[in-house]
Protein backbone atom coordinates (compact mmCIF):
# COMPACT_ATOMS: atom_id res chain seq x y z
CA UNK A 1 0.00 0.00 0.00
CA UNK A 2 1.27 3.45 -0.74
CA UNK A 3 1.63 6.18 1.32
CA UNK A 4 -0.23 9.39 0.48
CA UNK A 5 3.63 11.61 -0.10
CA UNK A 6 3.75 8.16 -3.09
CA UNK A 7 0.31 8.86 -4.41
CA UNK A 8 0.96 12.87 -4.18
CA UNK A 9 4.23 12.47 -6.19
CA UNK A 10 2.41 10.14 -9.20
CA UNK A 11 -0.29 12.83 -9.21
CA UNK A 12 2.61 14.98 -9.89
CA UNK A 13 4.34 12.88 -12.13
CA UNK A 14 1.62 12.41 -14.19
CA UNK A 15 0.38 15.89 -14.68
CA UNK A 16 2.82 18.69 -13.21
CA UNK A 17 4.24 18.74 -16.96
CA UNK A 18 1.13 21.16 -17.35
CA UNK A 19 1.43 25.26 -17.48
CA UNK A 20 -1.61 26.91 -17.62
CA UNK A 21 -0.05 30.31 -19.27
CA UNK A 22 2.45 31.20 -17.07
CA UNK A 23 5.29 30.40 -19.09
CA UNK A 24 6.28 27.52 -16.29
CA UNK A 25 4.84 23.81 -15.95
CA UNK A 26 2.74 23.20 -12.73
CA UNK A 27 5.32 20.96 -11.25
CA UNK A 28 8.18 23.82 -11.34
CA UNK A 29 5.78 26.15 -10.39
CA UNK A 30 4.80 24.37 -7.20
CA UNK A 31 8.42 23.55 -6.44
CA UNK A 32 9.76 27.19 -6.98
CA UNK A 33 6.93 28.53 -4.40
CA UNK A 34 8.05 25.87 -2.24
CA UNK A 35 11.66 27.09 -2.56
CA UNK A 36 10.81 30.89 -2.10
CA UNK A 37 9.10 30.01 1.14
CA UNK A 38 11.95 27.82 2.28
CA UNK A 39 14.17 30.34 1.48
CA UNK A 40 12.17 32.85 3.42
CA UNK A 41 12.27 30.38 6.91
CA UNK A 42 8.88 29.68 6.82
CA UNK A 43 7.46 26.72 9.05
CA UNK A 44 7.60 23.44 7.15
CA UNK A 45 3.74 23.19 7.08
CA UNK A 46 3.62 26.63 5.22
CA UNK A 47 6.53 25.14 2.74
CA UNK A 48 4.28 22.27 2.35
CA UNK A 49 1.35 24.39 1.53
CA UNK A 50 3.41 26.21 -0.93
CA UNK A 51 4.21 22.96 -2.65
CA UNK A 52 1.13 21.60 -2.82
CA UNK A 53 -1.67 24.57 -3.24
CA UNK A 54 -1.88 23.81 -6.93
CA UNK A 55 -2.83 19.88 -6.49
CA UNK A 56 -6.91 21.45 -6.82
CA UNK A 57 -6.06 21.30 -10.68
CA UNK A 58 -5.30 18.16 -10.96
CA UNK A 59 -8.56 17.35 -9.06
CA UNK A 60 -11.25 18.54 -11.49
CA UNK A 61 -11.74 19.07 -15.06
CA UNK A 62 -10.19 22.10 -16.04
CA UNK A 63 -12.63 25.27 -16.42
CA UNK A 64 -10.46 26.45 -19.45
CA UNK A 65 -6.83 26.87 -20.29
CA UNK A 66 -6.03 28.29 -17.58
CA UNK A 67 -7.35 25.36 -15.19
CA UNK A 68 -9.81 24.82 -12.40
CA UNK A 69 -10.61 28.83 -11.61
CA UNK A 70 -11.65 27.78 -8.28
CA UNK A 71 -8.88 25.21 -7.16
CA UNK A 72 -7.79 26.34 -3.82
CA UNK A 73 -11.12 24.97 -2.30
CA UNK A 74 -10.18 21.71 -4.06
CA UNK A 75 -6.41 21.36 -2.92
CA UNK A 76 -7.90 22.51 0.78
CA UNK A 77 -11.01 20.17 0.59
CA UNK A 78 -7.90 17.52 -0.20
CA UNK A 79 -4.85 18.10 1.71
CA UNK A 80 -7.35 18.13 4.98
CA UNK A 81 -7.74 14.55 4.74
CA UNK A 82 -4.02 13.93 5.37
CA UNK A 83 -2.54 16.88 6.56
CA UNK A 84 -2.94 19.27 9.83
CA UNK A 85 -4.61 22.96 8.46
CA UNK A 86 -1.24 24.61 8.76
CA UNK A 87 -1.01 23.21 5.15
CA UNK A 88 -4.24 22.59 4.08
CA UNK A 89 -5.68 26.04 4.81
CA UNK A 90 -3.00 28.79 3.34
CA UNK A 91 -3.45 26.35 -0.21
CA UNK A 92 -6.83 26.81 0.02
CA UNK A 93 -6.95 30.66 0.98
CA UNK A 94 -4.13 31.13 -2.05
CA UNK A 95 -7.30 32.10 -4.34
CA UNK A 96 -8.67 34.43 -2.04
CA UNK A 97 -5.48 35.86 -1.36
CA UNK A 98 -5.33 37.12 -4.73
CA UNK A 99 -8.75 38.75 -4.50
CA UNK A 100 -7.73 40.15 -1.31
CA UNK A 101 -4.41 41.28 -2.47
CA UNK A 102 -6.31 43.04 -5.37
CA UNK A 103 -8.34 44.39 -3.45
CA UNK A 104 -6.42 46.67 -0.89
CA UNK A 105 -3.28 47.03 -3.32
CA UNK A 106 -3.70 48.28 -6.93
CA UNK A 107 0.75 47.77 -6.99
CA UNK A 108 -0.06 44.04 -6.83
CA UNK A 109 -3.03 44.20 -8.92
CA UNK A 110 -0.82 45.67 -11.86
CA UNK A 111 1.94 43.00 -11.12
CA UNK A 112 -0.10 40.39 -12.05
CA UNK A 113 0.83 38.01 -14.94
CA UNK A 114 -1.98 38.10 -17.97
CA UNK A 115 -2.93 34.54 -16.86
CA UNK A 116 -4.26 35.37 -13.04
CA UNK A 117 -5.41 38.59 -14.75
CA UNK A 118 -8.02 36.65 -16.46
CA UNK A 119 -8.57 34.03 -13.68
CA UNK A 120 -9.06 36.97 -10.85
CA UNK A 121 -12.25 37.78 -12.95
CA UNK A 122 -13.37 34.08 -13.21
CA UNK A 123 -12.92 33.80 -9.30
CA UNK A 124 -14.75 37.03 -8.38
CA UNK A 125 -12.35 40.06 -9.11
CA UNK A 126 -11.44 41.71 -5.78
CA UNK A 127 -12.91 41.46 -2.93
CA UNK A 128 -15.36 43.52 -1.49
CA UNK A 129 -14.85 45.57 1.86
CA UNK A 130 -17.20 42.88 3.98
CA UNK A 131 -15.50 40.33 1.88
CA UNK A 132 -11.83 41.23 3.03
CA UNK A 133 -13.14 41.38 6.95
CA UNK A 134 -14.26 37.86 6.51
CA UNK A 135 -10.78 36.74 4.72
CA UNK A 136 -8.94 38.37 7.28
CA UNK A 137 -11.05 36.77 9.99
CA UNK A 138 -9.63 33.58 9.08
CA UNK A 139 -6.67 32.35 11.81
CA UNK A 140 -4.43 30.95 8.20
CA UNK A 141 -4.94 34.49 5.92
CA UNK A 142 -1.64 35.65 6.47
CA UNK A 143 -0.07 32.37 5.61
CA UNK A 144 -2.32 32.03 2.66
CA UNK A 145 -1.34 36.09 1.67
CA UNK A 146 2.65 34.83 2.37
CA UNK A 147 1.93 31.97 -0.08
CA UNK A 148 0.62 33.95 -3.00
CA UNK A 149 2.86 36.32 -2.50
CA UNK A 150 5.71 33.96 -3.05
CA UNK A 151 3.82 32.36 -6.03
CA UNK A 152 3.62 35.40 -7.68
CA UNK A 153 6.94 37.09 -7.16
CA UNK A 154 8.94 33.71 -7.34
CA UNK A 155 6.87 30.88 -8.24
CA UNK A 156 6.54 31.69 -11.97
CA UNK A 157 9.85 32.68 -13.35
CA UNK A 158 11.59 30.98 -16.61
CA UNK A 159 14.87 29.75 -16.43
CA UNK A 160 14.97 28.96 -12.69
CA UNK A 161 16.54 25.56 -11.54
CA UNK A 162 14.25 24.81 -8.67
CA UNK A 163 15.03 21.50 -6.44
CA UNK A 164 13.70 18.16 -7.34
CA UNK A 165 10.37 16.84 -5.71
CA UNK A 166 12.90 14.36 -3.52
CA UNK A 167 14.26 17.69 -1.46
CA UNK A 168 10.50 18.10 0.39
CA UNK A 169 9.52 14.90 -0.04
CA UNK A 170 10.77 14.23 4.06
CA UNK A 171 9.04 17.33 4.92
CA UNK A 172 5.49 16.05 3.39
CA UNK A 173 6.37 12.65 5.12
CA UNK A 174 6.80 13.96 8.23
CA UNK A 175 3.64 16.45 7.96
CA UNK A 176 1.17 13.85 6.71
CA UNK A 177 2.55 11.46 9.46
CA UNK A 178 -0.01 13.24 11.77
CA UNK A 179 -3.49 12.18 11.21
CA UNK A 180 -4.76 13.40 13.86
CA UNK A 181 -4.34 17.04 13.13
CA UNK A 182 -6.23 16.22 9.46
CA UNK A 183 -9.79 16.47 9.59
CA UNK A 184 -11.76 13.49 7.89
CA UNK A 185 -13.45 13.68 4.52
Amino acid sequence: MSSIVDEIEELYARRGHESYGEGVTMLEHSLLTAQAAEQAGAPDALVAACLLHDIGHFLEEADDAYGVHDHGDASGDYLARFFPASVSEPARLHVAAKRYLCAADTEYVNALSDASRYTLEKQGGPMSPVERREFEANPYHRDGVRLRKWEDSRGKHTGKQPPDWSHFRSLLEHLAASPAQATSA
